[in-house]
């Protein structure tokens, strides 16, 4: 007679609405995870498809559980009754549908939690993919760990004002999910950097450096193609998350959310630039986006951003689409950004 498991123990939410045809493959990735034991609730939030007969044949594991809605309840309260009313494990997952996790992910996290009490969130590599059955190839780091305090997560997702995470990388652990609560409502396109910020206003943030943690399907209808149909949608969103995470974290230092308003304003800007580069002010709304800018930060106008976009109001839209005079100025920008990008697949920030 064997004794109870001594394994780490991690609950996985599966939302899905309509994602039938990849639900299989996604709860196998959860499955077939070594070294923890898992429980897999997936909510069927009223899909029209054979969504419930898929549940219904995945429920016969009996790690697998199924709830159906009768009406639509949409993403943010599917995610949070999945997190807050059903999860108890010692760590929790919030997995899309039509995601998979990488194999030893779990395990991999859980040693980090183990290790390091203090630690209420660890993620690793995503991945994006758009075939499970042609997973890409990646160069993988050596594999290690980094933990951060969470004042100093927080102040990295202040100096590049953007998100690190996409989500099904992410393991949090349970206590301290449910210590912060849900996800928002009245963010439904950000709530995400939102979320992981309030984790890491109450404790240290781990990396798993290595393999991939998970694989983020891009596909027609996933929500990294329609979510934002607006150009000031992400910016506005994006400074929502950093005004409403800052007045209801009064203590943190005041330098974090100067330095988050700068980096949305330089953003803001330098879509304005890209605009004059290209010839586009019939398209963008260039003289918004600079007050805008200056909104969200009081000195915008002492800004490298603002500086390149002066010079080019000075020659106008055709002249520097036509002379691509400033073109190395966007090189250096872009190779910046792919320097970043690269950094962030190895380090995680």
């Amino acid at each position: 007679m064997t004794g109870p498991s001594t394994r780490p123990a991690v609950d996985v939410v599966i939302p899905c609405y309509n994602y039938a045809r990849f639900l299989r493959s996604c709860v196998r990735s959860v499955l077939d995870q070594p070294g923890v034991d898992v429980r897999v609730l997936v909510i069927d939030d009223t899909s029209t498809d054979d969504t419930p007969e898929v549940v219904a044949e995945l429920t016969r594991d009996p790690r697998v559980e199924g709830r159906r809605h009768e009406v639509n309840k949409g993403h943010i309260a599917t995610y949070n009754e999945g997190l807050l009313e059903w999860a108890k494990a010692d760590y929790t997952v919030l997995l899309s549908a039509d995601d998979l996790l990488a194999p030893g992910s779990l395990a991999r996290a859980a040693a980090v939690f183990e290790a390091n009490p203090n630690v209420g969130m660890v993620y690793g590599r995503v991945v994006y993919y758009r075939d499970q059955d042609r997973l890409p190839k990646v160069v993988t780091p050596p594999a290690g760990t980094t933990v951060w305090s969470g004042v100093d997560w927080i102040e990295a997702r202040c100096r590049t004002g953007q998100n690190v995470l996409s989500s099904p990388e992410a393991v949090v652990r349970t206590s301290v999910q449910q210590r912060v609560g849900g996800y928002r409502a009245d963010l439904p396109h950000a709530g995400d950097l939102e979320m992981w910020m309030r984790i890491a206003a109450v404790s240290d943030i781990g990396y798993v450096r290595g393999k991939p943690a998970a694989y983020y399907r891009v596909h027609q209808q996933s929500m990294m193609r329609t979510r934002f149909s607006s150009l000031f949608a992400d910016l506005e969103q994006r400074q929502a998350v950093f005004d409403l995470f800052f007045r209801e974290h009064p203590d943190l230092p005041p330098r974090l959310k100067s330095s988050a308003n700068r980096s949305i304003a330089k953003d803001a800007l330098w879509r304005a630039v890209r605009a004059y580069d290209r010839d586009q002010l019939a398209d963008v709304p260039v003289d918004e986006l600079v007050e805008f800018a200056r909104r969200v930060d009081p000195g915008a106008e002492r800004l490298g951003e603002y500086r390149a976009l002066r010079r080019r109001r000075a020659l106008g839209p055709r002249a520097c689409s036509r002379t691509q005079l400033f073109v190395g100025s966007h090189l250096v920008k872009r190779g910046r950004g792919l320097v970043s990008k690269q950094v962030w697949k190895w380090r995680g920030q």
